[in-house]
C-alpha cells in the first residue's frame, strides 16, 4: 500500500469519530444532524479515496465501484456544506433547501449509471479517478455552493463584533481549505491532468484537507458552540478530545510533509515519527499536566519548576485582590498567610513610619515582636538613600547572595541592617518619599532564593507600597471628615439647644424670685407650656442624637416587610395634624430578612417626613415593589414613598442626607434637627441596601429604599492555597 494511502485513511476516521461524537452530544439539534450528514459524507468521499488509491491498475471494476462510492459522499456533503453554513450564520433556511437535497438525491440516483460517473482511468501515482458524465457537469452547478457557505460565514463574521468573529475564522479557514481541494480533485474527472501552465500532474489534495477540516471544524464546534447546543465534557474526555485534535494536527503536518518530500518519508518512518509525538505529549501531560488543561500543580512539576508556576498564580492573585482591602491589619494579616505559605518564609519584619510621631517603627514581625520604634531608622538615612524611588528595587543583605558593594552608601546601609539578620530588603515608598521596609529572613526549609522569588517579592512590595499608602490616605480623609462633622454637629447642637433652653431657664429664673408676699409671681400662661414642650423635645433631640452616634447591630429576622409598611402608614395616618390621604400599595407575603424595629422606624420617619412636606388634601402613596432579578440568591424589594409637597431644592439635594441638615426651618415646634435622614441611610446600610432620594420644586419628592430579601454573609478574606 502506497504512504498517500493513509492520508484519505486518516480522513475517513477523523470525521467519522468527530461526526458521530459531536452528533451523540446534542442528537435533537437541526444543526448536530446536519453535521452528522456532512462528516459521514465527507468520511465516504475519503473511503472511496482511500480504495481508489489501493486497488490495483489491473481491477478496473473495483476501480470503478469505488469510485462511484466516493461521489456519493461529494454529492450530500455540497448540500450539506452549505445548510451547515446557513445555520451557523443564522440566515433563515426556507422550504427550498428541500428542493436542493431533492436535486442531490436525483444525482445520487444518476451515480448508479454511466450518466455521472461513465468510467474511471488510472493517473500513476495519484491512484484511479472518475471520469465525468453528463450529470457529473450539472453537480459542478450546486458544487459552487461550496464556496457559497464561505462567503455566507464571512457576511455573518462582519456583522459580528470584533470579539465573537474570532469564533467563525477557524471554520471560515478549513471551509476554504476543503472547498479548493475539493475543486482540486474535481480537475482530473473533467479531464484536467495537470496544473494549468505547468507539466505538474494534479494530486488529490482534497482529501488531506478533509483531514484538518475534521478536526479544526469539531474543535471550533466544541469550544465555541457554534451548533447551539452546549455541550459539557468530562475531565477524562476532556483530556481525550484534547489529545484526538493533538495526534490528528501533527499526523496531517506530517503527511503534508511526506507528500512533499517523498523520498525522505516512508510509512516506517511516519509512524515512528507519530509514536514519538504521541509518547512525549502523555510524558509531558504528565509532568505538565495545566498545559494540557490540567488543573492544580502535580508532584513532578513541582519538582522540576520549583513551584513557580504556582507562586506566581497565587501572588498575581493576591495583588489582584488588594484593591479590596480597606484596613492595614486585615491586609498585612493576609499578606501574613501569603509569605509563610507561598514564599515558606521562615521570618520577616515590617518597618513602617508612625504617621503621629514620624518615627519608624517595628509594625509587624514573624516570630511576633513587640511594637517598637527604631529611632536610629531616619528619612535622610544611608538605608533611605540608597533606595531613591526608581533607582534600586532592593538591597542584598546576606553575603551568599551579596556581590561586592557598589558604592559606599551601600556599605552603609548593609551595616544599619546588620542588626536584623535578614536576606534582603525592600523598599516601601509612595513616589520619592520612603515610609518603610520589609526585610525577608531565611525560608523554613533553608532553600536559597532564586530569580523567580526576587521578581515576585520586588512586585508584591511595589503593590504593597501603594495599597499601604492609599489605605492610609483614606483613613487621613475620613479622619478629616469626622472631625469636620463633629464641628458640624456641634455647632448644629449648641444652636438647637441654647434656643429650646432659653424658655426654661426664664421660668427657673422666675421661680427662684419670691416678692414681697412671700409668694412667687405669676407665670405668663404661655411661658409653662411652652418650656415643657421644648423639655419634651429636647428629650427626642438627644435620643436621636444618641441613636445617630452607636454602632447598632441589627437584630435580623425572618419577616414580612408587607405587614411592616402598613403598620408604619397605620402610624403615619394616626399621628398626622392635617389631613393627608395616605395611599398604600403593597403586595402580600413579602418575606425579607431584616430588623423589624429599625425598618419600621425608617419608613415611619419617611412618611412623617412627607406628612410635614404635604399640603393640606394632597396625597401620599406608599408602595412596596418587586425589583427584577439580577442575582441567583436573593431578591430585592423596593419601597417608595412619594409626596405632592414643595420639593427640596437641587443644591439641597446633596446634602439632604447629612447631619443636622435640615430643610425644615418654620419654628421651634415643626423644625427639624436634621438627623432623620441621616438615621433613615444608617439603618439601610446596617441592611445591606441603598437610599435615594428625587424631587421637584412644587411638585414633590419620592424617597425609594431597595432592601434585599437576604442579608448575605461578607465573604472571608482571600486567602492563598497551600503550595
Amino acid at each position: 500500500m502506497s504512504f498517500a494511502a493513509y492520508i484519505p485513511l486518516s480522513g475517513f476516521v477523523i470525521n467519522v469519530f468527530f461526526a458521530l461524537f459531536v452528533f451523540s452530544r446534542a442528537p435533537r439539534v437541526l444543526a448536530n444532524r446536519v453535521y452528522l450528514l456532512l462528516g459521514l459524507s465527507i468520511a465516504t468521499w475519503n473511503l472511496g479515496s482511500f480504495f481508489l488509491f489501493i486497488v490495483p491498475e489491473s481491477d478496473h471494476d473495483s476501480a470503478l465501484f469505488w469510485a462511484r462510492f466516493l461521489q456519493f459522499g461529494c454529492i450530500f456533503g455540497v448540500a450539506a456544506f452549505f445548510h451547515l453554513a446557513l445555520i451557523i450564520a443564522h440566515f433563515r433556511v426556507g422550504r427550498w433547501i428541500w428542493a436542493l437535497y431533492g436535486l442531490q438525491v436525483a444525482l445520487a440516483a444518476s451515480n448508479f449509471t454511466p450518466l455521472f460517473v461513465s468510467d474511471v482511468r488510472w493517473l500513476g501515482t495519484s491512484g484511479w479517478y472518475s471520469k465525468a458524465g453528463p450529470a457529473f457537469h450539472i453537480f459542478n452547478l450546486p458544487f459552487m455552493l461550496m464556496f457559497g457557505s464561505i462567503f455566507v460565514l464571512l457576511k455573518r463574521a462582519r456583522s459580528l463584533p470584533r470579539e465573537q468573529r474570532g469564533k467563525l475564522y477557524p471554520m471560515i479557514f478549513t471551509e476554504t481549505l476543503l472547498s479548493v481541494g475539493g475543486a482540486n480533485d474535481v480537475m482530473p474527472i473533467v479531464g484536467i491532468e495537470h496544473y494549468p501552465w505547468t507539466q505538474i500532474q494534479i494530486y488529490p489534495w482534497g482529501s488531506l484537507a478533509a483531514v484538518f477540516y475534521g478536526a479544526i471544524v469539531a474543535y471550533t464546534v466544541l469550544q465555541n458552540q457554534l451548533l447551539g447546543a452546549r455541550i459539557a465534557l468530562s475531565g477524562v474526555l476532556a483530556h481525550l478530545v484534547r489529545f484526538a485534535f493533538l495526534i490528528t494536527i501533527c499526523g496531517g503536518l506530517l503527511m503534508a510533509c511526506a507528500l512533499v518530500a517523498r523520498d525522505v518519508f516512508n510509512p516506517v518512518s511516519f509512524w515512528l515519527s507519530m509514536a514519538v509525538f504521541v509518547f512525549s505529549s502523555v510524558i509531558a501531560a504528565v509532568l505538565f499536566p495545566r498545559l494540557f488543561g490540567g488543573k492544580g500543580v502535580e508532584k513532578w512539576e513541582r519538582r522540576i519548576m520549583g513551584d513557580r508556576f504556582e507562586s506566581q498564580d497565587q501572588v498575581r492573585n493576591f495583588m489582584e485582590n488588594m484593591a479590596w482591602y480597606t484596613d492595614i491589619d486585615a491586609l498585612l494579616n493576609d499578606l501574613h498567610e501569603l509569605l509563610t505559605r507561598v514564599f515558606k518564609l521562615k521570618s520577616y519584619q515590617i518597618i513602617l513610619r508612625d504617621e503621629t510621631t514620624r518615627l519608624f517603627t517595628l509594625f509587624r514581625a514573624e516570630p511576633v515582636q513587640t511594637q517598637k520604634q527604631l529611632p536610629e531608622l531616619k528619612v535622610e538615612s544611608p538605608v533611605f538613600r540608597f533606595f531613591e524611588w526608581g533607582k534600586a528595587a532592593y538591597l542584598t543583605l546576606n553575603s551568599e547572595y551579596l556581590r561586592p558593594a557598589a558604592s559606599s552608601l551601600e556599605k552603609q546601609a548593609l551595616e544599619q541592617l546588620s542588626e536584623f539578620r535578614g536576606q534582603f530588603c525592600f523598599p516601601l515608598a509612595s513616589q520619592s518619599e520612603p515610609f518603610g521596609l520589609f526585610i525577608v529572613g531565611e525560608k523554613k526549609n533553608n532553600q536559597p532564593y532564586n530569580a523567580s522569588d526576587i521578581t515576585l517579592l520586588v512586585a508584591l512590595m511595589k503593590n504593597l507600597s501603594l495599597m499601604v499608602n492609599q489605605i492610609r490616605l483614606k483613613n487621613h480623609i475620613l479622619q478629616t471628615q469626622e472631625l469636620d462633622l463633629l464641628g458640624r454637629m456641634s455647632r448644629g447642637m449648641a444652636h438647637d439647644l441654647n434656643n429650646l433652653l432659653t424658655p426654661v431657664w426664664t421660668l427657673f429664673q422666675l421661680s427662684s424670685e419670691v416678692s414681697e408676699s412671700g409668694k412667687p409671681p405669676e407665670f405668663d400662661d404661655e411661658l409653662l407650656p411652652s418650656a415643657l414642650r421644648n423639655i419634651k423635645i429636647m428629650r427626642a433631640y438627644i435620643r436621636e442624637a444618641l441613636f445617630f452616634s452607636e454602632n447598632l447591630r441589627p437584630d435580623i429576622q425572618l419577616c414580612r416587610l408587607d405587614l411592616i409598611v402598613k403598620q408604619a402608614a397605620e402610624l403615619g395616618r394616626a399621628s398626622r395634624k392635617k389631613f393627608v390621604n395616605i395611599i398604600t400599595e403593597v403586595p402580600d407575603n413579602v418575606l425579607v430578612e431584616l430588623d423589624e424595629v429599625l425598618i419600621q422606624r425608617l419608613i415611619a420617619n419617611l412618611i412623617s417626613n412627607a406628612i410635614d412636606a404635604s399640603p393640606e388634601s394632597s396625597t401620599i402613596r406608599v408602595e412596596l415593589l418587586r425589583l427584577a432579578k439580577t442575582e441567583a440568591s436573593r431578591d430585592w424589594l423596593r419601597v417608595r414613598v412619594s409626596d405632592q409637597g414643595e420639593g427640596i431644592r437641587k443644591e439641597d439635594l446633596n446634602r439632604i442626607f447629612t447631619p443636622y441638615f435640615t430643610t425644615k426651618n418654620h419654628g421651634d415646634e415643626n423644625r427639624g434637627f436634621g438627623l432623620g435622614l441621616a438615621i433613615c441611610r444608617k439603618i439601610v446600610n446596617l441592611h445591606g441596601g441603598n437610599v435615594s432620594i428625587s424631587s421637584q420644586i412644587k411638585k414633590g419628592t419620592t424617597v425609594e429604599l431597595d432592601l434585599p430579601s437576604r442579608q448575605q454573609k461578607l465573604p472571608p478574606s482571600p486567602l492563598p492555597e497551600n503550595a
